[in-house]
This record gives C-alpha cells, sequence and structure tokens, in this order.
C-alpha cells in the first residue's frame, strides 16, 4: 500500500470508528460487534504505524470514546480531577506475553498482577468529600463527563454516605475518586426488553447499552427501578499505608464499596492464563455480563514509572473473551407481527448447543442485516448469544454455502393478513399499517389492555384468542359488554370462571388513570411515559388537545412519542373506542389524591418515620409523599433522613448515628417542606439534635 492508498484507508477507517463510537457511546445500539470494532481499530493502528505522518491528534487511536449527552437539557459537564483514559485490548495470548515481557524489562523485581473480571458496563466516576458521596460523571469524552450524579444515588449498591471504620482500619481521607462500573443484570435486563418490545420499541442490543441507556434518564424513578448495580476497581487517592491497587481495593471494600470477589493477585503469566481459562468458561453462570479479564500491575510505584499514553495506561491491558458461537444450519425464517404491527424475522436452526443451551431460533433483527450478512436458507450461520442472553445470527460460512441457494427475499406482505408492508424511514424495521384487520395487533392490543401493570383482568393469551375468534371482543372497549351467559358459552370455562373474570373488568373501573393511560396502546407510550403524561396533563381530554410545542415540553416526551401521540388521537376507530371507554366509567382523568403532589422538594429522598408527632403517622406519610419523597421502614446507608417525633425508636436512632443519617425532627421536615407550621404549634421533639 502507497501512500496516496494509505490515507483515503485511514479517512475511511476514522469516519467508520467515530460512526461507531457515536452509536456505541450515545445512541447505545452498536451496529457491529466489539470484535469487528476492535479489529477496525487495530488495522487504523497498524497504518499509522506505517505511516506515521498520517497520525492526528482527534485520531480515534488518540482519543477516547465519547458518551457525552447532546441534548443540551440534560446533564450538566464537568472536567474530570484526572483524565479517564480507555484500556489497551487484545484477543491474543501471545500479546499478552508480549505484555508481560515488556514490563518485566523495566525492573529487576518480580512483578504482581492483579486479574480482575472485565465487566461489560458504562463507566462511571464518583467522587465523595468527607465520606459522601459528592459529584457522579461518565467517562465523557476522558477529560470532561456528564454529572449523573442523581440518578447515580438510586443505584443501591453505591453508598451515598460512607460509615466509620472499625479501629485499626485504613480510615478513607477527606476526598477522593473510586471508578468503576455501571452494570444491568441479566435480569433486569430481560424484563427492560420484555416491556420495550410490548409497547413496540426497539429493545436495547445488551445489558451494556441498557445500562447506559438507563444512566442518562432524566428521571430517577425510573433508574431506580431498573435494578442497576454497580463494581468499582480504581481508587484515585494518596493513603499512607496503601502501596498497591490490591490493598485499595481491600480498604475500599472494608468502606462499603462494591468490589468485585472475583479477583487474584498473579505472580507469573502461568497464574494470569489460569485466571484466563477458569473464567472463559465460568463467567457464563454470572448474574451480570463479562467480556474479559484485566490485568493490571499491582505496585503503585512501578505503575508511575510505566506512566500513560495519549490514550490508555501501559501499566495494565485487558483480554477480551470472544463471544462464544456455534455454528448451525438455517432451516427456515418466521416473521411475527407484534401489536404495534412490527415484523420481526426469526430463523428456525437445527438444534445446537451454545453457552449451556440448546438453541433452535435466533434473532434476524431485521431486513438489513439479513441483506449485510447475506443470509440465504440452507446456509451454516453462526450464532452468538448477545449480552450472553439473545441468540441473534452474526455471520454466515460461505465454505459451507450449498450451490443450489439464492439470495434471501424478505417477505413484502403481512404473514398474518396479507397487507403490503410498510416502513418508517427512521426505522430499520418493517410494519403491518392494517390496525384494525390484523388478528396478531388486536389481539396483541386486547391482551396489553388486560395486563397487570394496565387494567389487570384476569385472563391471558387462550381467554383472548376464544373472545377474538368467536367474535366477542373486536377491541378493549367490548369487554364491559360482555356478559356471563356468552361467557359461559366458552370452551372450558365454568361459573366461577366468569365470576372472577367479571369481577376483574368491574375492578378495572377503578385503576389509577396513568394505569388506563398505559393501557389504550399509545406506541412508544409505556408505563413509565404514561406516569409523566398523567401527571403533567391531568387528564385524557387535556393530553388529546395538547399542541405539538405542549408535548415535547412534557418530561420525557421527545418528538417521536410526541408525534405517536398526535397520530393515535387521529384515527377515528380510537376516537370510538375511547367513547365507549368513556362510557363504561374508566378513569379519563387523575383523581384528587393522584394530582396531591404540592412538590418535588423531597424528589427521590427516601425517609424513615420514628417517634409520635402533631400529625398521625398516615398524615406524615402522605406528606413525604406529596413532596415527592418516599418513606421506608428500615434503616440503611440508602435512607436520607430519619424524621424523630416524640419517644422515637432507640434503635433506629442509634442506627442512624452510626451511619451518619441525618435526624430530623417535625419542624426541621416542615422548613425543609416549605410547609408552615400552625401558628402556636408547639413540637415537644424540638429538643432533638438534629444533624445535617
Amino acid at each position: 500500500m502507497n501512500r496516496s492508498q494509505a490515507a483515503i484507508r485511514v479517512s475511511e477507517l476514522k469516519n467508520a470508528i467515530n460512526e461507531h463510537n457515536k452509536k456505541y457511546y450515545v445512541l447505545n445500539a452498536p451496529a457491529i460487534s466489539d470484535f469487528e470494532f476492535d479489529m477496525l481499530l487495530q488495522e487504523l493502528n497498524t497504518l499509522e504505524r506505517m505511516f506515521p505522518h498520517l497520525i492526528t491528534e482527534d485520531s480515534p487511536t488518540q482519543t477516547v470514546g465519547s458518551d457525552i449527552s447532546t441534548e443540551s437539557r440534560a446533564f450538566r459537564q464537568y472536567p474530570h480531577k484526572n483524565p479517564m483514559l480507555s484500556l489497551s485490548n487484545t484477543y491474543s495470548r501471545e500479546a499478552l506475553a508480549e505484555f508481560h515481557n515488556r514490563i518485566a524489562k523495566t525492573t529487576d523485581r518480580d512483578v504482581e498482577y492483579v486479574c480482575e473480571l472485565k465487566f461489560d458496563g458504562t463507566a462511571i466516576c464518583l467522587t465523595y468529600k468527607n465520606g459522601q458521596l459528592f459529584r457522579a460523571l461518565t467517562r465523557g469524552d476522558g477529560t470532561v463527563g456528564d454529572d449523573v450524579t442523581r440518578n447515580v444515588e438510586r443505584i443501591k449498591s453505591i453508598p451515598t454516605q460512607l460509615s466509620p471504620v472499625s479501629s485499626g482500619q485504613i480510615p478513607w481521607p477527606h476526598e477522593f475518586e473510586i471508578r468503576g462500573e455501571i452494570l444491568m443484570p441479566f435480569s433486569s435486563f430481560r424484563e427492560l426488553n420484555a416491556l420495550k418490545e410490548e409497547n413496540g420499541e426497539t429493545p436495547f442490543a445488551n445489558p451494556r447499552n441498557a445500562a447506559a441507556g438507563t444512566l442518562k434518564l432524566l428521571s430517577a424513578d425510573e433508574v431506580e427501578r431498573r435494578s442497576l448495580d454497580c463494581f468499582l476497581y480504581h481508587l484515585i487517592a494518596d493513603i499512607p499505608g496503601i502501596d498497591t491497587h490490591w490493598q485499595a481495593m481491600e480498604a475500599a471494600l472494608q468502606w462499603g464499596f462494591p468490589i468485585s470477589k472475583h479477583r487474584k493477585l498473579c505472580r507469573d503469566l502461568d497464574q494470569i492464563n489460569e485466571f484466563l481459562d477458569h473464567w472463559d468458561t465460568e463467567r457464563t453462570g454470572l448474574r451480570v455480563a463479562t467480556d474479559g479479564v484485566v490485568i493490571k500491575v499491582n505496585d503503585f510505584s512501578l505503575q508511575r514509572s510505566l506512566g500513560m499514553t495519549a490514550k490508555s495506561p501501559r501499566w495494565a491491558t485487558a483480554y477480551k473473551f470472544k463471544a462464544q458461537q456455534a455454528a448451525t444450519r438455517l432451516l427456515s425464517v418466521d416473521f411475527q407481527v407484534g401489536r404495534t404491527g412490527a415484523v420481526t424475522p426469526v430463523a428456525n436452526l437445527q438444534p445446537v448447543l451454545l453457552s449451556g443451551t440448546t438453541v433452535k431460533r435466533a434473532s434476524l433483527h431485521n431486513a438489513d442485516q439479513i441483506a449485510l450478512h447475506d443470509i440465504r436458507l440452507g446456509d451454516t450461520v453462526f450464532v452468538e448469544k448477545g449480552g450472553e442472553i439473545i441468540p441473534k445470527v452474526v455471520g454466515v460460512d460461505l465454505e459451507a454455502r450449498p450451490e443450489d441457494t439464492v439470495p434471501f427475499r424478505y417477505i413484502t406482505h403481512c404473514p398474518e393478513c396479507g397487507t403490503l408492508l410498510e416502513r418508517d424511514p427512521e426505522e430499520a424495521k418493517h410494519f403491518c399499517p392494517n390496525r384494525w384487520g390484523c388478528p396478531p395487533q388486536i389481539k396483541g392490543r386486547i391482551e396489553h389492555f388486560m395486563s397487570r401493570k394496565a387494567m389487570n383482568i384476569l385472563g391471558g393469551e387462550a381467554l383472548v384468542e376464544q373472545l377474538y375468534s368467536k367474535g366477542m371482543v373486536k377491541d378493549p372497549s367490548d369487554l364491559y359488554d360482555l356478559n356471563p351467559d356468552v361467557l359461559r358459552s366458552l370452551d372450558n370455562w365454568g361459573d366461577r370462571s366468569t365470576e372472577n373474570l367479571l369481577k376483574s373488568i368491574e375492578a378495572s373501573r377503578s385503576v389509577p388513570f396513568h394505569r388506563f393511560l398505559y393501557a389504550i396502546g399509545i406506541p412508544y407510550v409505556g408505563e413509565t411515559t404514561a406516569k409523566y403524561l398523567a401527571s403533567h396533563f391531568g387528564s385524557l381530554d387535556n393530553l388529546r388537545n395538547a399542541p405539538e410545542e405542549e408535548l415535547t415540553q412534557a418530561p420525557e416526551i421527545g418528538e417521536k412519542i410526541s408525534s405517536s401521540i398526535i397520530q393515535y388521537f387521529r384515527d377515528q376507530r380510537i376516537l370510538i373506542m375511547l367513547e365507549r371507554l368513556r362510557a363504561a366509567g374508566l378513569p379519563f382523568s387523575q383523581s384528587a389524591d393522584e394530582s396531591a403532589r404540592v412538590s418535588d422538594k423531597l424528589g427521590g429522598k427516601q425517609l424513615v418515620i420514628s417517634g409520635n408527632f402533631s400529625h398521625s403517622r398516615e398524615e406524615m406519610k402522605k406528606l413525604i409523599e406529596s413532596h415527592g419523597g418516599k418513606v421506608i421502614s428500615a434503616i440503611s446507608g440508602q435512607v436520607d433522613y430519619l424524621l424523630a417525633g416524640e419517644k422515637p425508636g432507640p434503635a433506629k436512632l442509634q442506627k442512624a448515628t452510626k451511619l451518619n443519617i441525618p435526624v430530623i425532627n417535625e419542624a426541621d421536615f416542615l422548613r425543609l417542606t416549605g410547609e408552615i407550621p400552625p401558628e402556636g404549634t408547639v413540637f415537644e421533639a424540638e429538643q432533638q439534635t438534629t444533624l445535617f
């Protein structure tokens, strides 16, 4: 390759890598695998070494991929006190040996390493002052990160207040940084993606993207609901008595930080390789995603002498596991139609063992992915588990391709109703526009309406299938016209079943407004978004009549959701259905209790109540909730205040003091929330010591 050819290829690689960085870090929607990305970066690095004049300061080999939010209203940015660099990585044991040999040549001492699992999440930098969480920043571009403190405070494994250290332990410093990885456990990932698919939204590709996307939500309540977790692995502080990384992690563990137990002190390359061999298979049994092992020089003085490059430390590297794959034959392709009309291609495979389970079906994503890999019926395909969970077809063994295969032709019409499929220019998926005549869409909407988090009407897929096939229910409003005689005609349906179903239908008339709003199935309006809309607009009529500019100003509502809401209310069949539901007595507006929030002065704060007050305990609880707070029963490190009245429980007082949790009395609480105590009210607990 000559200089001009190299310049062209370097430019192509830079553009491709920058685009993939944006999809990975900002959009949380990677288009290629980590391995494919690393190969692009490796090719660019090789060309830049061959042609040094092509290296520029903004080259992806010289910079860290940025996750900084581009939404001006989203998060404030702050500089990192110490740059957050990325790690060099390899898939090769030979390259790992070269890493060790290079370091060994710099010292006449034996080199110790700490091997730690490389968790597949999103990086976080936590700053503590006086034992309290002060700020949480994302990696950003390595020098500046997004402030996500409010969201990080909702992650239960991250302490917001450190406990006093025991006698003989190394005390935590006045101010320090500790870094790690925010993760989404597999169980939470499955639940979140199931909900996204139910709402017609694109599911996250893997737990890493789900964690990164969750950390950038504007709602701390939703962050808490998604049950993120965290492991920390890098302490930045000059602490007497701590001379190695292992000692630092042991101290952080004593201070209450989540430090992984899956780490090992290794004294040679053989021990490192033993650790790699063990976790290459055992990691599949973990509850969170891992994609490799990080190998770090243990001694801090040696770390300092080895130094850094512009992008990564010279004293650490990551050995990345290749995703487990299996090769098997593609037998056929099914096309599934969801309640929103989205069409999903699914591969039927010759059964194959992958990561401990037998895989018979796998996602083909969409028409673009099928064309990209030129997947054909009869091909031998490579299957991976995305995030170690979801089987997906990632490529084709072209050498094993039968001679008689032909390019795959994606369907043009709905497999259920025969309607010509459409494709949104901004979406990769095809969809069926026959909203009112496509059976899986109709049945899917009814099932969604009846679901537990919506109207909680008893029944399931089998019941809906019968109701629909017998012409009893065509849309959710028909449920309120069902009578006992009609229901008794159903197969395997008796008096008890009829009574229970009718009772649950009657009870559904009293669900909160936000659940009804979720139940009616506005595309892209999930359970949480429905709560925001209900709180902001107060009634379905207000939502329906809101202009687009008002919709986009509501919390968590962007152009995509606002456009979907507008289109939903333009459908005359929808309006007829809604009027029937109104006549059936369904909640079209928030009740007084639902609208009772006064302020957000306690937004996200958790309080424990103990003792007697001038108000009843139930009134105090409602008062806390009206200002956005939450009442819990037990003292823990996650509690923000102990609200102590007269004769509070001594055990709770003692534990709150031990955990440095502020203890406030009734007067403090009323001042905190802006409530004005009635004139002349005497608070006997006002003599209680308060700690802020």
